[in-house]
């Protein structure tokens, strides 16, 4: 089930109406979101059901063992490696398989090895993370561990943010269940804003950008020119900012409209002014997660300039293998890890004007984009070369509407964010139904100005 489809429409309807039936009963309401998020996901794959049952399981287990005065380090060192491991067997499995193919060659053995390849469960990332987020966060004293398992369960499989986040700290969810707030006019009207421009963001700029430009010249880069392989860079780039901003928006808004609260995913990151600003702005909830949970527990700014680089290289890396199982994820994490490497050795003696900085960092990240779509390092070459060559063989046309396109997702992300504040004042000084009103009206129109079928958000594959 995805966001901008008339079943998803639908399934939302019913659950709001629900949840405001059962408002004055706290139990039976958590038990309908956890029931609608378990139907949520077994649209997916029903089969992959018990295997968040078991994440979920295994969390609460850890949770009620993990303050234990002699036995607590313990249970949460092997229940956040088994969920650790169970991330890898699903998401990694087939990338290792397919490398001891390669090195095995064409050999019996290596076409023995195909039948061996795994599923990967949409959204595992995501609930795998706030599994562990919940098991560290009562080790460290953030939350108290929840004696019953429900709490638990709806807080990993709330369905928002279940497949592509954001990714929700225990700390800040399960209060919210402890004191529910009131779905009042600001928050509703927050909820149509941010639904609206996440709808708009991924159904009209993104869906058109990836048919129009983006998958034809990454589907053939041996064919472009300059112009053709440039533009699709660039592309890329609001592409995926409006596709993962677009549904983060949708998530937060959607959460708003049954009462909860998430912080903010997208802070306009493709106005940072470094590399380390970009990643407070890009991914929030992902990038402070790998904060929190791994670069300073493996050591993070301590040490000698030695060790704290390697533990960046190290995280950054991780990082990237994170994103996607191929070595073009890899590389576009460990570049990324360099460039902030860099960029802490050359502070403040090698630091660009702050006329510069912008631009450079913009350029930096939107080169790095190229191995992360091209998802191999084969499609990575070809796509390099083919910006430096004067003319293609058949390159695709760079039409208006898509430099459209592509100002209109740059300015997205550039316009300062008080132009929302009189529209937003609006909203809420409308009634319920007239807010509902915007709401329909502004989804039909997304949805009428929309191209056939429904493409996948680019994170669900992460």
């Amino acid at each position: 089930m995805v966001f901008p489809t008339l079943q998803f429409v639908l399934f939302l309807l019913v659950v709001l109406s629900l949840d405001a039936a059962l408002g004055g009963r706290p139990g039976a309401r958590k038990a309908m979101l956890i029931a609608a998020s378990y139907a949520f996901y077994a649209a997916w794959d029903v089969r992959f059901l018990a295997l968040m049952a078991f994440v979920t399981a295994l969390a609460w287990g850890a949770g009620l063992a993990a303050r234990h005065p002699r036995h607590g380090r313990a249970a949460r060192v092997a229940a956040v490696a088994l969920l650790l491991g169970t991330l890898g067997v699903f998401k990694y499995f087939n990338f290792f398989l397919l490398s001891l193919q390669q090195l095995l060659g064409d050999g019996a053995l290596a076409r023995e090895l195909g039948w061996l390849r795994v599923v990967l469960p949409v959204g595992i990332s995501f609930y795998v993370f706030q599994a562990i987020s919940y098991v560290m966060d009562v080790a460290r004293g953030h939350v108290a561990p929840r004696r019953g398992p429900a709490d638990v369960a709806l807080y990993i499989s709330f369905f928002p943010q279940l497949v592509a986040g954001p990714i929700v700290r225990a700390a800040d969810f399960l209060p919210q269940i402890d004191r529910p707030q009131p779905v009042d006019a600001g928050m509703r009207a927050e909820a149509v804003l941010l639904i609206l421009s996440g709808l708009a963001k991924k159904m009209v700029i993104a869906n058109y950008l990836a048919v129009g430009l983006v998958d034809p010249v990454f589907g053939f880069p041996q064919a472009q020119d300059v112009v053709a392989a440039a533009a699709a860079t660039l592309g890329y780039a609001v592409q995926i900012y409006c596709d993962f901003s677009g549904y983060s928006d949708i998530a937060i808004g959607v959460a708003l409209l049954l009462g909860y609260r998430f912080a903010r995913n997208f802070n306009q990151p493709y106005r940072a002014a470094s590399l380390s600003d970009f990643w407070r702005r890009w991914h929030i909830s992902l990038s402070s997660w790998i904060r929190d949970y791994l670069y300073i527990p493996l050591g993070g700014n301590r040490g000698g300039r030695l060790r704290q680089g390697a533990v960046l290289m190290a995280t950054m890396t991780l990082a990237g293998l994170w994103h996607g199982a191929a070595w073009a994820f890899v590389a576009w994490g460990a570049l990324h890890g360099a460039g902030l490497l860099a960029e802490r050795l050359g502070q403040p003696r090698l630091a660009l004007p702050a006329v510069l900085a912008g631009p450079a960092v913009f350029l930096f990240v939107t080169a790095l984009w190229i191995p992360f779509r091209a998802g191999t390092v084969e499609t990575t070459l070809a796509l390099l070369a083919a910006l430096g060559r004067a003319e293609g063989l058949a390159p695709v046309a760079v039409t208006a509407p898509m430099l459209v396109l592509i100002a209109a997702g740059l300015a997205m992300n550039w316009l300062p964010p008080a132009w929302r504040r009189p529209l937003l004042a609006g909203i809420a000084a409308a009634p319920a139904p007239a807010q509902a009103a915007i709401l329909a009206a502004g989804t039909l129109t997304a949805f009428a100005a929309a191209q056939e079928g429904v493409a996948p958000f680019i994170y669900f594959q992460f």
